[in-house]
């Protein structure tokens, strides 16, 4: 049987770990923003490093915080937490590197890079991760208000032989021992990552939904009436797997829609999605994925380019957007939208 991870929590953390180091935290996007701001306000001295011409370094300064290079942001450093896009953290490693000293921390937030040896760090740094599992702006508004934001703990390299204690303290100065904190591995964390991505979160979700649409509009059925059954839906359905798990979910659907789910999902999703789900997952493991991504962005994105759009394209999105007006919450999911869109341009620093 699995052994079940390790979790630590606020008492589990030493926050004399970090006292007296500077974390330069790298970007000023989702996760950076958050991680900056938590860290400043629980005492931790913090610079941000962002490019000279970057959008986001007036709003590091209206939160009062120093921004300064990339370079010179690792130069003051302890700790170096790249917090900038998987696809542009080599470039930033390669301006950086000569500013890590034996003994100070390169942190991340997901293990790609690390894990499919995009990055090489020094064997005298410590390499840690701490993720928080959420985005940016609510890690920090669970900060805020006194919450915490679950999150990861890992550690590659342990140079120095207090990693472990360090990351934990990290992890505490931005609320996420709060809530807990899951141990795993670079590994694990970027293989089931990248699976869950693609075989349920982003990419079976969406394909199913999409192939359930056409389904019914091919059939004759309008498509106001498809858009409602299999997508407006899903967030009820959604929600209490969030909140209970499966069984909070059949306990409170119909004993129709129970049956029918319990018999005909299997159906749906059968071994040949499952026998899929294992090729996928093959991909990631090997590292075809990987090749296949960093390929895909030294080409400059052609094909994600084409795919996003034929995405767009799609006759639901259309009908999406003429039903969404009808809701209630539309007005607060465009203050959303435009929030998210705001960490997007920011996540480009």
């Amino acid at each position: 049987m699995t052994e079940h991870a390790t979790i630590y929590y606020d008492d589990d953390a030493d926050s004399t770990a970090i006292d007296g180091k500077t974390v330069a935290v790298m970007g000023y996007g989702s996760q950076g923003h958050a991680h900056a701001q938590n860290l400043a306000e629980s005492g931790v001295e913090v610079v941000v490093g962002l490019r000279e011409d970057s959008n986001s370094r007036d709003a590091v300064r209206a939160d009062g915080l120093d921004v300064e290079t990339p370079v010179e942001a690792a130069a003051r450093a302890d700790i170096v937490s790249m917090l900038v896009p998987d696809t542009v953290q080599p470039s930033v490693y390669d301006d950086i590197t000569e500013e890590l000293d034996a003994g100070d921390t390169l942190q991340f937030a997901h293990g790609f890079n690390i894990h499919f040896g995009q990055i090489e760090p020094p064997e005298d740094v410590d390499v840690t991760m701490i993720a928080p599992k959420s985005p940016g702006h609510l890690v920090r508004r669970n900060y805020e208000n006194d919450q915490g934001t679950p999150g990861l703990l890992a550690v590659y390299q342990d140079a120095t032989g207090e990693a472990k204690d360090e990351a934990l303290a990290y992890a505490q100065a931005i609320g996420c021992t709060r809530a807990g904190v899951v141990e795993t591995t670079f590994r694990e964390e970027t293989e089931t990552d990248l699976f869950g991505e693609q075989a349920v979160l982003c990419g079976g979700v969406t394909s199913l939904i999409k192939q359930a649409y056409e389904t019914l509009v091919d059939a004759g059925y309008s498509p106001e009436m498809a858009y409602f059954e299999c997508l407006n839906e899903m967030k009820l359905i959604v929600d209490l797997m969030y909140e209970g798990g499966l069984g909070e979910m059949w306990d409170s659907v119909s004993d129709t829609a129970e049956y029918g789910g319990l018999t005909k999902g299997d159906v749906v999703v059968d071994e040949h999605a499952r026998a899929n789900m294992e090729n996928v997952l093959e991909d990631v493991q090997n590292g075809a994925f990987a090749r296949e991504w960093i390929a895909e962005n030294q080409a400059n994105r052609p094909a994600y380019r084409q795919l996003r759009q034929a995405e767009k394209n799609h006759e639901i999105e259309d009908v999406g957007e003429r039903l969404r007006d009808l809701f209630a919450w539309a007005e607060d999911t465009e203050s959303s939208e435009e929030e998210a869109d705001a960490e997007r341009v920011q996540a480009d620093d």
